[in-house]
């Protein structure tokens, strides 16, 4: 009797919702592909800058290559590997193109990651005068034709249904699962595929006799709350195709519960000056992007790699939030002078800000300096607007400039892209027209 009861669908319902999950196939190197004809069907990765594979295609994943893998092990696991440098503007340009597409079939887009969205077709059979399911797959052909790279897409009722349906046969996949079709598909869905299901839910899951994802739906919504909580209750909806998490339309914009820049070097280094920029370098890059997203901050860490990978950081705080670079530069000096040690190899900076607030949240109390503060305030904002003008960084910290002087010839981070270098009239190194260069040959 169980197993009959097994078989019965989790909904009668085909598309209460019509969601799509478009994720694209190995995106660094698939955009290089696109930008270098010549390059395709070849095993490539992105990441020479870091000295770590960033990116694999598929031809070089079949050769063993991962993600995070040393160049010099790529070189040994596959010697004709093609090893680029990362060119994250060309990569954003193919981003932009891609969420154009998609909004011309719906504006009900979600931008989750560069490389990924979500699409609410709810609606739009009428429009089309087809199925979910034919205009899912000319939104693929759409893309791929006209970004000449591939896409896998995933349709279901529900945004988590949507994202293991997209996963679910790359590269080049489309699987649709209808809610009538539902208690099949999850039968075939492990734990570890359900997006928000870390190793230690599933750990816990397991204990309680859960090992796949039909056993989780099939479990009372009140196991799912008390063994999980709310993630718990809001996965298990989903999965039962209950549509908790609604599209959010509009841009990838949200403000931030803190924000961090790390950055390697190598060779690893015992130069305090060098380190030392290094490490304002990621101060001043963070703060960038706190007044991009229109945040304040109060708390700030930094912290040191050392050679053999272990970390030391420390941590202070302002009396108020700000988000002026230059009032929190002793504070990052002090820090530095207190964790760095000499002769002693470092491989990588990092800053984390913390206790963040939005722009203009003002504490400021009977002492401040109130005419110094609007000072720095007005020159962060100064030097925002010339380095949009002329290029990141072209206005930056003293500290930094021993990065501009130093040869860096030798590392890693020396490669950059092409774009950088091939440059139309009128660019620069730090500027250049929002335009990826084709090339044919």
């Amino acid at each position: 009797m169980s197993e009959n009861i097994n078989n019965y669908p989790l909904t009668l319902s085909s598309y209460p919702k019509a969601i799509i999950h478009v994720d694209c196939d190995a995106f660094f190197t698939s955009c290089e592909a696109a930008v270098k004809p010549s390059l395709k069907g070849k095993p490539l990765i992105t990441g020479r800058e870091r000295g770590i594979v960033s990116c694999a295609s598929y031809e070089a994943k079949k050769m063993g290559i991962k993600r995070g893998m040393r160049l010099f092990e790529v070189e040994r696991v596959c010697p004709g590997c093609v090893i680029l440098p990362s060119d994250y503007e060309t990569y954003s340009i193919y981003s932009q193109r891609m969420f154009s597409i998609l909004r011309r079939f719906t504006p009900e887009v979600e931008e989750y990651s560069i490389d990924e969205a979500f699409c609410d077709l709810t609606g739009l059979r009428r429009v089309y005068r087809c199925s979910y399911e034919k205009i899912a797959l000319e939104i693929k052909e759409a893309i791929e034709k006209e970004l000449d790279f591939t896409v896998s897409v995933g349709l279901s009722i529900s945004k988590n249904l949507a994202k293991i349906c997209s996963k679910k046969d790359k590269p080049s996949g489309f699987t649709c699962i209808p809610g009538y079709k539902l208690h099949q598909f999850l039968k075939e869905v492990s734990l570890v595929e359900v997006c928000g299901l870390g190793p230690n839910s599933i750990a816990l899951l397991n204990k309680r006799g859960v090992r796949s994802v039909y056993d989780f739906v099939n479990k009372p919504q009140e196991f799912a709350s008390k063994v999980l909580g709310k993630i718990g209750r809001e996965l298990y909806l989903e999965l039962k195709g209950m549509a908790v998490y609604k599209v959010v339309r509009g841009e990838l914009e949200h403000k931030y519960l803190s924000i961090s820049k790390t950055k390697t070097f190598m060779p690893p280094s015992d130069e305090r000056d060098f380190v030392k920029a290094h490490l304002f370098r990621n101060m001043e890059s963070a703060f960038i992007k706190l007044r991009r997203h229109k945040q304040s901050v109060k708390k700030i860490t930094v912290f040191l790699k050392k050679q053999d990978f272990s970390s030391y950081g420390l941590e202070a705080e302002l009396n108020r939030h700000s988000s002026a670079t230059m009032d929190f530069t002793n504070i990052v000096e002090e820090l530095f002078n207190k964790i760095y040690e000499e002769k002693v190899l470092y491989r990588a900076t990092g800053v984390i800000l913390s206790k963040l607030a939005n722009e203009g949240h003002d504490e400021r109390t009977l002492f401040d300096d109130v005419l110094r503060i609007e000072k720095l305030k007005s020159l962060s904002k100064a030097a925002d607007k010339l380095n949009s003008k002329f290029g990141k960084h072209t206005l930056h910290l003293g500290a930094t400039e021993f990065l501009k002087t130093r040869d860096s010839g030798t590392h890693p981070r020396a490669n950059v892209s092409d774009r950088k270098l091939d440059l139309l009239r009128g660019e620069n190194f730090r500027k250049r027209l929002n335009i990826p260069l084709l090339r044919l040959k």
